[in-house]
């Protein structure tokens, strides 16, 4: 367990939806917990990135009936996944070029997509890293859980952002591209980024996410 100092409440983002404090094991990134239940009104609960683990944490995420999945965005999200596991007994999703980081535990590695209900599928989107992934869920008229793959920029606009870290720029901003004929404005209302939230000034998710992703000069960013 994490001997970092005790950490804040993980705040709601939308009813079902709560993002966690920024965990210093994953360099700053945000993790998120999704409620949902199972066919049999059961817990299923998807974890996306990994929390600093400290009991605050384990207590609160017991008391939302625990979690049925842990997914990971991108190896940058990786930290604590063995404790995780062992506590909740979760199974673990990870885009098969990011499954050697985790030997000896128990994955489910996917290619291109991984359905876990009727409401939410994570999908491969390679570039900030090889195995970089998404999660769409459907509530809400549709929220993308990007990892790094989409982060806020300084006008707190959704982006693909060239880092020192990034694998492969030309890819990213293919995969970026592409969730425009992936999804539809009714499918694409919000983006709920794995970093950067101080940059959205208080709000909780980038809002209109489809038209501000069509607003994007992508020959601009290519060439920069």
């Amino acid at each position: 367990m994490s001997d970092a100092p005790k950490a804040k409440s993980p705040r709601p983002v939308f009813t079902s939806i709560f993002a966690f404090p920024p965990n210093r094991g994953t360099l700053g990134g945000t993790a998120y917990l999704i409620l949902e239940k199972d066919a049999s009104a059961q817990p299923a609960n998807i974890l996306i990135d990994c929390p600093a683990w400290q009991s605050a944490t384990q207590d609160f995420i017991a008391a939302q009936g625990g979690i049925r999945w842990l997914f990971i965005t991108h190896r940058g999200g990786v930290d604590d996944v063995s404790a995780i596991q062992s506590t909740f007994g979760c199974e673990v999703v990870v885009q098969e070029q990011e499954a050697y980081l985790l030997p000896q535990l128990q994955l489910h590695p996917f290619r291109y997509e991984f359905s876990f209900s009727p409401l939410s599928r994570a999908f491969w989107t390679a570039g900030h890293s090889p195995g970089s992934a998404c999660l769409h869920h459907a509530a809400s008229g549709g929220i993308l859980f990007s990892g790094r793959h989409l982060l806020p920029d300084r006008q707190a606009r959704p982006r693909p952002l060239r880092l020192s870290k990034t694998f492969h720029w030309p890819r990213q901003l293919r995969n970026a591209q592409r969730l425009l004929t992936q999804f539809s404005p009714d499918q694409l209302s919000y983006i709920c980024p794995g970093a950067n939230l101080g940059l959205l000034r208080g709000d909780r998710a980038i809002p209109n996410a489809y038209t501000q992703l069509q607003a994007i000069d992508w020959a601009d960013l290519a060439a920069g």
